[in-house]
């Protein structure tokens, strides 16, 4: 490997321009038309368009990614996170072109996406699993119990998910979630599960080599969160039980074991905050946006991480090796209104400054001039504080909000202080509803 492709923007393509210069590897990001004056693009060694700003016109068009990547001599692809960074399809495609991808392979990602299959597959490696399974008619989840999640088969992401309550309410979003789900990802296939009231979004980072070494880089809780979209996520989990913690590391790896994983991932987990019990939910084969709070704990890059395994590297440490120190959190910033429904924020950033602090990282792809697009996530920064412990991050972040300064469009800055300085946050006390049961 010497030459990468990146098709992607914002700050995880810089991010990989960054890891790939580290690692002595040529980066070529291939960006919407809109995008080629950005940071990523100019940071890298070269640039390609791949087409206009709609993404379903440029970033999601596997076509036109694998023959960029093959016009400008590349021999790799990084897809980031997003976009198609979970396309078995663009990985076979590929891998097919004679072009190393920069993930999991393409029949360990294709049986990833099938949430069905997933589910079926940790059941037999011995992770527990909630009740649930593929629905027709609002008659098939009498066995379950009621409430319900309805979740598309064929993806996850948090996207079209629906609650029902009852058999009523199941059947009027049967229609809507099946039209949801063949609109994201090709496939009208939905199962439902049971639902858990007061719940925790606890996920395992996972790193696994050609060899078939797989070691876990602790958890990471993203309970924080409004319509099933991470808003704030630290490491490790905070007020989760030592043999909790333990066991829920020990099943991620047993499953990335079972499926024959390769590169990184996450498996990630919903917590009952009253019982303790612990179910898999499904796993990531990508780089997750939060991935900056497990960097900081455990000091490995796992940009880096992710390209050397894919050079056919093995892990360079054991899991006895892997130690964590401190307490990282990290807040999205993000370009939307908080007032208007969270509407998004479109517009071109007259002023964008963030503070230089101690114990703060900041992984942006912004600065003044900068364009934020109407057509991508809203996602404008990362803001990370690794400090001793979780109070000192806490308070850190709170520094970094408040001296922030950005102009051109509206942020949630001041929801992000109304969580972190909410006894509810500082006691670890929070669940996946919490956001909008508590902050509306």
């Amino acid at each position: 490997m010497k030459r990468v492709f990146i098709p992607n923007r914002g700050e995880i393509a810089l991010r990989i321009v960054r890891a790939c210069r580290e690692l002595d590897l040529e980066s070529v990001v291939g960006c919407s038309d809109i995008d080629r004056d950005g940071l990523a693009a100019r940071s890298a060694d070269d640039v390609v368009t791949i087409g206009p700003g709609p993404a379903s016109q440029s970033y999601l068009r596997d076509d036109v990614i694998v023959h960029a990547a093959q016009a400008k001599k590349c021999d790799a692809i990084h897809p980031g996170y997003g976009f198609l960074s979970e396309s078995s399809r663009l990985a076979s495609r590929a891998r097919d072109s004679g072009l190393t991808w920069v993930g999991p392979p393409p029949e360990v990602m294709k049986l990833a996406g099938d949430k069905v299959r997933a589910r079926e597959e940790a059941a037999k490696a011995g992770v527990p699993v909630l009740p649930g399974h593929e629905i027709d008619s609002a008659d098939g989840a009498g066995d379950i119990g009621y409430p319900v999640l309805i979740k598309a088969a064929g993806g996850g992401g948090g996207r079209g998910i629906k609650l029902a309550r009852d058999p009523t309410e199941l059947e009027a979003q049967l229609g809507v979630a099946r039209g949801e789900a063949g609109a994201a990802f090709g496939d009208e296939r939905i199962y439902v599960e049971r639902f858990i009231a007061a719940a925790r979004h606890v996920e395992v980072q996972i790193a696994a080599d050609d060899e078939g070494h797989v070691v876990h880089l602790g958890e990471r809780d993203c309970s924080v969160q409004r319509r099933y979209q991470k808003v704030i996520e630290e490491a490790p989990a905070p007020a989760l039980p030592d043999p909790t913690r333990q066991a829920l590391r020990d099943a991620a790896v047993a499953f990335a074991s079972a499926i024959s994983y390769r590169n990184l991932g996450t498996v990630e987990f919903v917590v009952d905050a009253e019982t303790g019990d612990f179910y898999f939910l499904e796993i990531n084969c990508r780089i997750q946006v939060e991935h900056p709070v497990t960097e900081e704990v455990t000091g490995r890059d796992l940009v880096a991480m992710q390209l050397q395994i894919a050079r056919g590297k093995a892990l360079p440490f054991t899991q006895d090796e892997v130690e964590l120190e401190g307490h990282a959190i990290e807040c999205r910033l993000n370009a939307e209104d908080v007032s208007r429904g969270f509407r998004p924020s479109p517009g071109t950033l007259v002023l964008f400054s963030v503070p230089d602090l101690e114990h703060l990282r900041v992984d942006t792809h912004c600065y003044p001039g900068a364009a934020v697009p109407p057509y991508y996530d809203s996602l404008l920064a990362k803001l990370i504080a690794h400090c001793h412990d979780r109070e000192q991050a806490i308070e850190v972040l709170l520094e970094a909000l408040e001296d922030l300064d950005v102009e051109g469009v509206e942020t949630n800055r001041a929801l992000l202080v109304s969580v972190l300085g909410h006894p509810d946050f500082k006691a670890g006390a929070v669940t996946t509803d919490w956001l909008e049961r508590v902050m509306a």
